[in-house]
């Protein structure tokens, strides 16, 4: 089983819209609603490919009754903490005509101490049956940093090996408790280590002690680095560009991941490949939490490359247009393009 923890769930709203026009009124049909946060999106994705999952999260307040709800109504397997402050929104416009998406996403309320300890305990009770643990998505503002590094060990204590995907000092932290996998994208790796070169960014948190870093650059695919063999990084991309909304896309490469490892499948091509493809997939959906069937074929597409720091170059700058996989192999240092709300 998947055990995913989302620390900071929300119930995100997603608005389909022909543009938006700031400053206006803009009219919108009904949001489509649904039980969020980057851990829930991780366990709907292996769960609609089959995968047996264990999503946990803290609810509270009116909005955590709809979170509740929803999330009851989708089938996905899920054990929710009862906290006192009310679960937190996130609203998306997706914009039909540009294929652009602006998120506006609540910081959400810190747990008190007490219920801190009734997550982690979740998690505890869980892992016996556990192949993988995930925890993915932001802290509440004012939350310990040392939420992430004592699941990591939790996992650790059970033979579990655990994948972290969060931003900051967490990450940090997390690649410091030895976290197997951490997925963080371009813009989070330079903040949380302050180099703008992702290859030494990534050879940092390996260094503090994670064993491997999926680093995703939006269109530009994705890079794995193993503390194997850290000179050797990898990357894939796909040789055309996948126009859509790429809010989920981070959370279907951590599914990805999980589910390789909790099949044995995690040589660092493996999981990259999955993740890739995954990611693609994701693009494809108007929802967060779901990939297209067609992550098969486009796994088939993939380009696979064996990085230098040579290879990295500050050639011409990305946008946030709503795109995948350039067909390149620099990869430029900044200007993120993986859309991820946290």
């Amino acid at each position: 089983m998947i055990v995913t923890v989302t620390p900071n769930p929300a119930i995100d709203l997603t608005y389909p819209v022909d543009a938006v026009r700031l400053g206006d009124t803009n009219r919108v049909d009904a949001a489509f609603v649904r039980a969020g946060g980057k851990g829930v999106n991780v366990a709907r994705v292996a769960d609609q490919q089959g995968h047996p999952v264990l999503a946990i999260a803290p609810i509270g307040g009116a909005s955590g009754q709809e979170f509740a709800a929803e999330l009851a109504s989708s089938a996905v397997n899920h054990r929710l903490v009862a906290v006192q402050a009310s679960t937190r929104r996130t609203i998306a416009f997706v914009e039909q005509q540009t294929n652009r998406t602006s998120i506006f996403t609540e910081s959400g309320a810190n747990h008190t101490p007490a219920e801190w300890q009734l997550l982690t305990d979740a998690v505890a009770s869980a892992l016996p049956t556990a192949r993988v643990l995930v925890g993915s998505g932001s802290l509440p503002t004012g939350a310990p940093l040392d939420f992430y590094p004592r699941l990591v060990a939790l996992a650790a204590a059970r033979g579990v090996p655990s994948i972290i995907d969060t931003s900051g000092a967490g990450l940090l932290a997390a690649a410091a408790a030895g976290a197997t996998v951490l997925k963080p994208n371009r813009h989070e790796l330079a903040e949380a280590t302050g180099l703008g070169d992702p290859l030494a960014g990534a050879r940092k948190l390996l260094a503090l002690g994670a064993g491997l870093v999926l680093l995703s650059l939006g269109e530009e695919g994705m890079v794995a680095l193993s503390a194997a063999d850290p000179e050797r990084p990898r990357s894939a991309r796909l040789p055309r560009v996948l126009r859509g909304n790429p809010t989920g896309a981070g959370d279907a490469a951590v599914a990805a991941a999980a589910v390789a490892y909790a099949t044995g499948r995690h040589s660092i091509d493996q999981v990259l490949s999955a993740a890739t493809a995954w990611s693609a997939a994701a693009v494809l959906m108007p929802l967060a939490g779901e990939i297209s069937p067609d992550h098969t074929a486009l796994a088939a597409e993939l380009i696979f490359d064996t990085l230098t720091s040579e290879t990295l170059t500050s050639a011409r700058p990305t946008s946030d247009a709503q795109t995948f996989a350039r067909p390149t192999s620099s990869l430029p240092s900044s200007a993120p393009t993986d859309r991820e709300h946290r």
